[in-house]
């Protein structure tokens, strides 16, 4: 019987509230699926910048390959999985 899914690693985009302006945020997080993603985003940048739910507006939620993360939460994570797989990808253009 297995308890949970395993953790896959997801990329959380959106428009949040920071101060007085609204800026665009990208978040990697390891999660089990995107609607656990979606809520510790919403976690994550109520916590630090205040932002109620309601203002953060998410717009995209895709699940990526942990080797082309920079973010050490991901890293540390998927750590034995990068290894397996010849260690990290070098960033696309689009990431650059």
């Amino acid at each position: 019987m297995q308890v949970a899914d395993p953790m896959k690693a997801y990329r959380v985009s959106g428009v949040a509230p920071f101060g007085s302006v609204r800026n665009k945020f990208s978040l990697d997080l390891p999660a089990e699926s995107k609607d656990a993603a979606e809520h510790l985003a919403y976690s994550i940048m109520g916590s630090r910048h205040k932002a109620k739910r309601r203002a953060i507006s998410i717009d995209s939620i895709e699940e990526i390959d942990p080797r082309t993360s920079t973010e050490p939460k991901i890293l540390h994570t998927f750590r034995e999985a990068i290894e397996l797989a010849g260690g990290p990808v070098a960033a696309s253009k689009e990431e650059e």
